[in-house]
């Protein structure tokens, strides 16, 4: 009889996290022949893409669109048979409250940053001044808060563009989608390529026509268009993804945290209570403090370099009978300058009248409000004249989203309106960019692949939105298995 080898298996793997970086991790994994299991702390799958059941209404309870300069999430959602799926907001655009008054929201490509300073749009914002300050942007030498090593996102537009800017447009679209104050944030984390624009085409305002027109959005888009999402919500993505690794085989445990890591002689022992789980590969999908704090009694030189944690957002969901609403006063909804007295909202998103297909669902009259409290102010942004602190008691909540609704929309948004409601808490689940972090993760990345068969993924490395942690994950576990 002849004898044959049978080939030796490939190494097994283990995923730490069950939020989007992690599923497609292991997804990325399976594919390429890996046996996997995902470990996942919590009882419920996705991390920040979350559903929850709000009036009989299955809402996200998390990130509820994706960016559209990019193709990652789409070709993730094709791949995943949800490709007709993807629909884009109503038109309509958003709006900005601003101390003097709501304004629309310019059309404007890279963090309320315009293309145009004296775009009609932009100048009712800023007012002539501020136009002209703008405008002097293009007459100052490229390296102007371009050249040094790490700049805040602050720093840069009131160098180039002025105050008013600052205020008036970026603070609170950055506000709204990192839940920070821009003198907080480093500008190359949520705004990539931005300075090396600068550098290229002389201007700030000339970096960001560049990026618009290399953007999936026609530049006469709405501001807040430059977005999709899944009819059914985002969390329907989360679902796809669990049904394509329980396809391949994949072993997927919640409700259990890994309490320790350690180095074996064939690759890595992740323990979790009393079970402990063994392969040559380890995906580390979890949030920087925690991941950098399991891995560093195996990886010593990672002591000291955990990032900080991000903000804590509260995101409270009202649904409401409404006809009023119908007329979608302010579009798809308002972001809030943090200067504007007596908000405590950093924005309202108008759910049914963003997405065609929520309104479909809710039925004529009844609406889906969705605001969002949680920032995280640099000490010199701070005033007295704001609304101060959002409220830590649910019902407290309610009562200020009622009375922020109310002010958003010019419509008294009154509790005997409201059919349904809940309070979501993300507790530092955003990932802080903070001046300086695209240096540390780069850092800490190093210091993980001189370690065989490590690798560490999610939103605080790769920089926060879906599409830029898709395309990250997919690249990182490619650049694993090779």
């Amino acid at each position: 009889m002849g004898s044959s080898v049978t080939p030796a298996p490939a190494p097994a793997a283990v995923v730490l996290g069950g939020g989007i970086s992690g599923l497609l991790a292991a997804r990325e994994l399976a594919a390429a022949g890996r046996t996997v299991t995902v470990l996942e702390a919590a009882a419920s799958w996705g991390g920040c893409v979350g559903s929850h059941v709000v009036a009989g209404l299955t809402l996200d309870s998390g990130a509820e669109s994706f960016a559209t300069r990019s193709p990652a999430v789409a070709d993730l959602a094709d791949e995943l048979g949800l490709g007709s799926k993807v629909v884009a907001p109503r038109p309509g655009g958003a709006w900005v409250q601003l101390p003097d008054g709501p304004r629309e929201l310019p059309k404007t490509g890279v963090l309320g940053i315009p293309a145009n300073p004296w775009d009609p749009e932009v100048r009712r914002s800023l007012g002539f001044v501020g136009s002209l300050r703008a405008s002097l942007d293009k007459y100052l030498p490229a390296s102007l808060g371009a050249s040094a090593d790490v700049t805040s996102v602050a720093a840069l537009v009131r160098a180039r563009m002025g105050r008013r800017v600052l205020e008036r447009l970026v603070a609170p679209v950055v506000g709204g989608v990192h839940s920070a104050d821009p003198g907080l944030l480093d500008v190359d984390m949520v705004a990539p390529g931005l300075r090396a624009g600068i550098r290229e085409h002389g201007s700030l305002a000339a970096a960001v026509a560049a990026q618009r027109r290399g953007s999936a959005q026609p530049s006469v888009a709405k501001a807040g268009s430059a977005v999709a999402g899944l009819d059914g919500g985002m969390h329907t993505l989360v679902s796809a993804l669990l049904s394509d690794l329980r396809g391949r085989g994949v072993t997927l445990v919640s409700g259990t945290a890994a309490d320790a890591v350690e180095r074996t002689p064939d690759g890595w022992r992740v323990t979790a209570g009393d079970a402990a789980y063994d392969g040559g590969l380890l995906v580390v999908a979890l949030p920087g403090p925690a991941a950098v704090g399991l891995l560093q009694a195996a990886v010593p030189a990672l002591t000291g370099r955990s990032p900080e944690s991000g903000p804590d957002v509260r995101l409270v969901t009202v649904v409401v009978d409404l006809p009023e609403l119908d007329r979608r006063p302010r579009g798809t909804g308002v972001l809030v300058a943090p200067q504007t007295p007596g908000i405590q909202a950093k924005a309202l998103t108008h759910a049914t009248a963003k997405w065609e297909w929520l309104a479909a669902a809710a039925g004529p009259g009844t609406h889906v409000l969705r605001l969002s409290y949680g920032r995280l102010e640099a000490p010199e942004s701070a005033t007295p004249e704001t609304g101060g602190s959002a409220p830590a008691v649910d019902s407290e909540l309610l009562a200020a989203a009622l009375r922020d609704a109310s002010a958003l929309l010019d419509v008294p948004v009154q509790g005997t309106d409201v059919v349904g409601w809940d309070v979501v808490r993300w507790q530092g689940a955003l990932p802080f960019a903070a001046v300086g972090h695209e240096a540390r993760v780069a850092e800490v990345r190093k210091l993980c692949a001189a370690e065989a068969g490590l690798c560490i993924v999610g939103g605080w490395v790769a920089g926060n939105g879906l599409a830029a942690v898709v395309a990250d994950t997919r690249k990182e576990i490619r650049s694993l298995l090779s």
